[in-house]
């Protein structure tokens, strides 16, 4: 039996389709030789390393970096004065090899210095910026006497009469003051105390500080006393005294800020009975 032809006639061809694939990548040792450095370039890396090292040996060993000079700043004259007697023993050292560290924590030993920073200026100069300690009363015990800064740090001896503007603070014998170190307890208190007074701009000039546990008092040179109470809010009471006592009447003994929000005037009668006046509130 004749088989039968499918429609369309005779039959055709199958047609062909191109799949395209990705090329695999190659890992193989050609790549991975391209990322790695060539001898030459190695020959020359190593060469700029040793050459770098070798300067930096020779720098050391050689003078051309010594210390010549020590410029300080920030520091009265005669802070930096000692500033450059302490570091008179670097000058000749090399700037690569100073230990700023060392010479760091030998400043803020002088009890004169509060801060101080260390810049190396090549190729010779060693650059010290100094916040030095300020001067804020007179410790005195007995017939000794120290000067004290607003930290509470005793700064240096000094003569009884000198710094005659600055305040007295008035320590007992038991209590220890020794140079460079802070003075605690009430003496602390004091120097708190006295330490704001420039700022504010008192009318007249404060003599003594005392201070006792709860008590902190201050003595104008005419002898007017200023009584703060308790060591706090000191800043505060001051600007209430600064305020007040421009309106005192002569012959007032005492002004207590010990409330700031109600300061109070008195004068004494007979060394015994005291009158006290309430001072009007301020504007």
């Amino acid at each position: 039996m004749p088989r039968e032809r499918p429609e369309g006639g005779s039959r055709g061809r199958a047609a062909s389709i191109v799949v395209p694939f990705p090329r695999g990548r190659r890992d193989g040792p050609l790549e991975l030789a391209r990322l790695v450095p060539s001898g030459r370039a190695l020959v020359l890396a190593f060469g700029l390393l040793v050459a770098a090292l070798a300067c930096w040996w020779l720098a050391r060993q050689s003078s051309f970096f010594d210390v010549r000079e020590v410029n300080v700043e920030g520091a009265p004259p005669p802070v930096a004065r000692q500033i450059q007697r302490v570091l008179h023993t670097d000058l000749g050292t090399s700037l690569l090899e100073l230990d700023t560290d060392r010479v760091q924590s030998r400043l803020l030993s002088l009890p004169t210095v509060r801060s101080v920073s260390l810049d190396r200026a090549f190729p010779n100069t060693l650059r010290v910026v100094v916040v030095p300690e300020r001067p804020v009363g007179v410790v005195r015990q007995g017939a000794d006497a120290w000067l004290v800064s607003a930290r509470g740090r005793v700064m240096s001896r000094v003569e009884r009469r000198s710094h005659v503007r600055l305040p007295r603070i008035w320590v007992a014998r038991a209590v220890r003051v020794e140079v460079g170190q802070l003075v605690e307890g009430d003496p602390r208190a004091a120097v708190a105390a006295v330490a704001p007074i420039a700022a504010e701009r008192l009318p007249g000039r404060v003599a003594t500080a005392r201070a006792r546990p709860g008590e902190l008092t201050l003595v104008m040179r005419s002898g007017l006393e200023l009584r703060l109470g308790e060591p706090s809010d000191v800043p505060l009471k001051l600007r209430v005294l600064a305020r007040v006592l421009p309106l005192l009447e002569d012959g007032t003994a005492y002004v207590d800020v010990a409330i700031p929000e109600r300061p109070v005037s008195g004068v004494t009668l007979n060394s015994q009975v005291e009158v006290e006046n309430t001072i009007s509130t301020m504007a």
